[in-house]
């Protein structure tokens, strides 16, 4: 645990109380998929069996719709069953789910908001407004999104959100108590984050989870890849924490041996493992706030948007799933 600054200090007279989730918010929480079939229809079916394939494959958590899942190419309604699907296939399995409320206006976010406490959801996650730099207005942004629930509130760090920034929002916020952090090299700022909150905010990384040892080694609680392999790098993340730093180390190493292969971020990895119904496609889109570039408009992938290999067929996807990671698939 790092010292108390003085910042947390006076943290710990604010008497603001932090919301709880009954599931840990710690782990692996990949971006989920938004599936959509050949004619460009969302396919709730997909959405349910891809909280399903993580419960099976115990990974921790997954978010829904973030960046990778094109939430900017969803109208209202879309949104809501899509949140509905996953809330009810997330019934009684161990993966905490978190949903997003971005939207075009506040009384749009409040709905988003409000529909998933209603439902069940585990909590919440915001991006900033789209095209707001001024750190006053994301602050005052994001002090009524994190007033709408009682709902643990994650904020996704994007462009030049600052450290003090979220310090602020910390301390003013009761709800917001995890980030996902995008902002310039998180690497880089993590340790300024904890110390300044006096360890309780935690951090996620964005990324595709490129650099988790070392976001483990510096004090992560937890990382957002791709769902098509989130079962091994839960894997991974979990041999760390039990102790197993070497073991963790080489799970991390067969994700990153087979982005050598083919995208780790690519849809076809799912309809390979049997989770998305073969012709699922994506929806493409302008980058949203703080996306990176990706194929079939998801952003990054496992190493951080510098996509290696080459596109397989979903065939050849699988035999290279079965020739090197079918005793490491849990899901």
């Amino acid at each position: 645990m790092m010292g108390l600054g003085a910042t947390a200090l006076a943290l710990a007279n604010t008497g603001l109380g932090a919301a709880t989730a009954a599931k840990p918010l710690r782990g692996l929480f990949p971006i989920g998929f938004t599936p959509f079939t050949p004619d460009d229809k969302i396919d709730l079916d997909g959405l349910a069996a891809q909280v399903r394939f993580c419960n099976r494959g115990s990974v921790h958590g997954l978010m829904w719709p973030q960046n990778a899942s094109g939430w900017n190419t969803m109208n209202e309604k879309e949104r809501l069953d899509g949140a509905e699907a996953i809330l009810s296939a997330g019934k009684g399995g161990k993966a905490a789910l978190v949903i997003g409320v971005q939207g075009s206006d506040l009384d749009t976010v409040t709905r988003y908001a409000q529909h998933a406490e209603k439902l069940g959801a585990d909590a919440i996650v915001s991006l900033p407004p789209t095209g707001v730099n001024d750190e006053k207005a994301i602050l005052a942004y994001y002090q009524k999104v994190g007033s709408i629930t009682k709902l643990p509130f994650f904020a996704q760090a994007v462009g030049n959100m600052s450290v003090d920034l979220l310090v602020e929002m910390f301390k003013t916020i009761p709800t917001f108590r995890y980030v996902k952090d995008e902002t310039g090299n998180p690497l880089e700022r993590v340790a300024e984050l904890r110390e300044k909150t006096g360890d309780q905010l935690k951090i996620f990384s964005g990324g595709g989870a490129a650099t988790m040892i070392l976001e483990m080694e510096r004090g992560f609680s937890g990382a957002c890849p791709y769902v098509d392999l989130a079962d091994v790098f839960a894997s991974a993340y979990d041999l760390w924490h039990a102790g197993k730093k070497r073991e963790a180390f080489d799970m991390f190493g067969r994700i990153q041996a087979f982005a050598s292969i083919t995208p780790v971020s690519s849809v076809d990895i799912m309809i390979a493992r049997g989770v998305f119904k073969p012709g699922t496609k994506l929806r493409t889109a302008a980058p949203a706030a703080g996306a990176a570039g990706g194929r079939g408009g998801a952003a990054g992938g496992a190493s951080g948007g510098r996509q290696r290999g080459i596109q397989l067929s979903i065939e050849e996807i699988r035999k290279e799933l079965d020739a090197y990671l079918k005793p490491y698939l849990k899901a």
